[in-house]
């Protein structure tokens, strides 16, 4: 019989401790893997949605908000602007490219998005079915709202008004019909449904009704987007031309870099805070190991005594009880690293519509061989003590009690 086998069958004696030992270090494990997994996941989704986006200019509000809705479209616009100001904006000699977007509505929990097709083109986005709406109520799905939805070229759907899967809001009598599917871009886009700006628009004109051509007119005079999001033409813009906005007009501009980075150290106390805790739950571990191998070693003087007499040498008996120790590690390691990533997957799922997919149990993060590490590492140690106190145990003394 080699010390695996042996070590192994002390474990199994020892059911309760050996399950308590393991299940608190899975915990702290699986709870250090998933903050992993979701922080980078999330840093590295924001910074590809807000690729090419120096700036983003809406209504007055909390430019935080601006950006979550303009950017990410994961929070509620702060209002709408003028139509005239994304043409005053491309006027300016500071910037290269105006994208206006007009939000307001949904299909099954997932944003509809008023633009043009810039905005495609911003990321880099591919048509892998279909084409690219050519006239107003013609839509384009992006990958995740065709695999989740199930809606296909051809066919038709209503928005609701706002976010949500209700139909209380529909616009009926306004149907979008399918023209294109974009390729999956690890973007934002893949979470949208995209039109052109004029179906936005005939959607909410609808409700007024309007009696004549003048008032048509007038109406049409008066239109809104939600956002606008520029790209500066020089680097020199971004030291002048937010400021510019924001002092002396009726709109509000913000750095996506700028409120990304802020958001992030704001979330980064919680996120400190969970680490600190997921360390906490490991070390418990390794004490808990600690107390299971000490408690062991005095059930077993006697056994080990014998084996010492048989032939063992204290070398062997100090490797039985450290190979005990990192079973143990090895078993909370690698289920806290399982459960970890099956949590990752059960967020991504639980999340709402537009942000469903942010985070996947699929992706692997470098820094998990550390976590590996170091639940390893814990396990070792705590099993140093009483692996040293078994090998220089005295032997005679020990048979003499039991005798």
């Amino acid at each position: 019989m080699n010390l695996a086998t042996l070590s192994a069958g002390y474990l199994r004696a020892r059911p309760l401790q050996t399950c308590f030992a393991v299940a608190l270090l899975a915990l702290g494990i699986a709870a250090m893997t998933l903050l992993l997994l979701v922080v980078e996941q999330v840093e590295q989704r924001m910074g590809r949605d807000a690729q090419g986006v120096d700036l983003v200019v809406g209504a007055k509000g909390s430019p935080v908000q601006l950006v979550l809705s303009g950017i990410y479209h994961l929070d509620v616009p702060t209002g709408n602007i003028p139509l005239r100001a994304v043409a005053e904006l491309s006027r300016d000699r500071r910037v290269r490219e105006a994208i206006p977007l007009s939000l307001g509505d949904s299909f099954r929990g997932f944003r509809i998005v008023g633009a043009t097709g810039a905005y495609v083109s911003l990321y880099g986005a591919e048509v892998a079915e279909g084409r690219i709406w050519g006239a107003p109520m013609e839509a384009v799905v992006g990958a995740d709202v065709a695999a989740r939805t199930g809606i296909a070229v051809g066919q038709s759907f209503v928005g609701v008004h706002g976010i949500g899967e209700s139909s209380a809001d529909a616009h009926d009598s306004h149907p979008y019909r399918v023209v294109g599917r974009l390729a999956r871009s690890g973007t934002v886009l893949d979470r949208l449904v995209l039109t052109s700006l004029e179906s936005v628009w005939i959607v909410h004109e609808a409700h007024h009704e309007p009696a004549d051509q003048a008032e048509r007119d007038a109406l049409a005079g008066d239109r809104e987007v939600t956002v606008v999001l520029l790209r500066y033409s020089t680097p020199l813009a971004a030291a002048t031309l937010p400021r510019q906005i924001n002092a002396g007009s009726d709109y509000q501009a913000a750095s996506p870099a700028y409120e990304t980075v802020r958001l992030f150290r704001l979330l980064g106390i919680g996120v400190e805070a969970l680490r600190g805790l997921a360390g906490l739950l490991i070390l418990a571990a390794g004490f808990s190991v600690f107390v299971a191998l000490t408690q062991a070693l005095e059930e077993r003087r006697t056994q080990l005594a014998i084996m010492r007499v048989l032939g063992a040498s204290p070398a062997t008996v100090f490797g039985l009880l450290i190979l005990e120790g990192c079973m143990l590690a090895a078993a909370g390691t690698g289920a806290g690293l399982l459960a970890g990533h099956g949590l990752a997957a059960l967020s991504g799922w639980m999340m709402p519509g537009e942000a469903r997919g942010l985070v996947s149990a699929a992706a692997w993060h470098p820094d998990e061989l550390a976590i590996a590490g170091f639940g390893l590492g814990v396990g070792l140690l705590a099993a140093l003590l009483p692996a040293w106190r078994a090998s220089r145990a005295d032997v005679p003394g020990i048979l003499s009690e039991s005798s």
